[in-house]
């Protein structure tokens, strides 16, 4: 894999985006616009990557991937708005860039997160281009539900809060939050992907899901590992602020080296999962890799 691949399904996704985003000539064009630069104002767009990567290994039609590549990421869009408040991590920076709610301050922020939440269901559920009949589509509304609330990503932020200033969390318990928190979003963009193509065999949605869980966390460990030895204007968000929240992380608890060889494992096990996929699943061998090695 290189780099023109990366680019293709990044401009994929972006174009994508872009279509299903309400214009800002539209009223309410405040609340839009807010949107609009919450989403197209950056980011690597692993997960929609991710949705187009696993529906090309199992042989889904590119086209059919569209509408769920962006219902994931606007889920994630609307999670970083949320996340950056004042009330929660009080972050200034995003894809470097002032966070949205900076931008237009807490209200409309608030108001874009919400929208964002509701069009990706919309999204995946009324986007004319996929494939799945109705049944596989409401599963596949179940599956995101599932991974954006209080069993994924939202509840992973409320474990998270409640673990910012203590010193006695354990690594399993920092796994739960991690598997809830970013975890959960990148398994569903994984099996949103493959169940775009009917009648997908169950044993390769258990491998691909094996995959997804390990470099969802393995994603949130390098992230950690980044807060502390990456910089402000590579990773477009400020550096140390986890330590500065006091915030539990892999390295505080494994070091440095510890959480380094955690990743490398994951990766491992990752890959492992893949084997009886052949090329077709290289896409998601290179995002693996990319995951893990990542300077941003």
């Amino acid at each position: 894999m290189d780099a023109e691949w990366i680019r293709h399904y990044q401009s994929r996704a972006n174009r994508a985006l872009d279509q299903r985003l309400p214009s800002v000539d539209l009223h309410p064009g405040d609340l839009h616009q807010a949107m609009r630069y919450a989403v197209l104002g950056g980011g690597k767009r692993i997960r929609p990557m991710l949705v187009y990567s696993a529906g090309v290994a199992v042989g889904a039609v590119l086209e059919s991937l569209d509408g769920p590549a962006c219902a994931v990421e606007f889920i994630h869009a609307y999670s970083l708005i949320h996340d950056d408040l004042p009330a929660m991590d009080n972050d200034e920076l995003r894809h470097g860039q002032p966070t949205c709610h900076r931008a237009f301050g807490e209200a409309l922020a608030i108001l874009a997160g919400d929208a964002l939440q509701a069009l990706a269901f919309q999204v995946l559920g009324q986007d004319p281009a996929m494939i799945p009949g109705p049944a596989i589509r409401i599963r596949m509304l179940g599956l995101l539900a599932q991974a954006a609330g209080s069993r994924g990503l939202v509840g992973g932020q409320a474990i998270d809060l409640a673990a910012v200033g203590r010193d006695d969390l354990t690594l399993a318990e920092l796994e739960n939050m991690h598997i809830h928190k970013t975890g959960a979003l990148i398994r569903a963009s994984v099996l949103l992907g493959a169940l775009s193509r009917p009648a997908v065999e169950s044993a390769v949605l258990e491998r691909l899901d094996r995959y997804a869980k390990c470099i969802g966390l393995a994603f949130q460990i390098r992230d950690d590992i980044l807060d502390v030895v990456g910089d402000t204007a590579t990773l477009g968000k400020a550096q140390g602020a986890d330590r500065a929240l006091n915030k539990p992380t892999y390295p505080g608890l494994l070091g440095l080296d510890g959480a380094r060889e955690h990743v490398c494992a994951l990766h491992q096990e990752a890959l492992a999962g893949l084997e009886p996929l052949g090329a077709e699943a290289d896409p998601l061998r290179w995002l693996a890799a990319f995951i893990v090695e990542r300077a941003y």
